[in-house]
């Protein structure tokens, strides 16, 4: 499984699908069953979430990327 960071492109909470655009400029599509796994309830276009992928590249994780203390 890997981690990537993105930034939200779209998303329709009637259907809780989206894509995200990732860094290198790709755009990457999840699913709804990838969205509930983060217990997420909504995303914007343009927040910054954290995507898992599994061994063949699909999506199976949204979260939001959060600060961590530095302390």
């Amino acid at each position: 499984m890997t981690s990537v960071q993105g930034t939200v492109r779209q998303f329709a909470p009637a259907t809780r699908e989206g894509s995200v655009l990732l860094d290198d400029g790709s755009d990457v599509p999840f699913g709804p069953a990838a969205f509930a796994a983060g217990g997420l309830r909504l995303l914007r276009p343009g927040q910054r979430v954290r995507l898992e992928r599994d061994d063949s590249g699909e999506i199976t994780l949204v979260t939001i990327v959060t600060f961590t203390s530095l302390g």
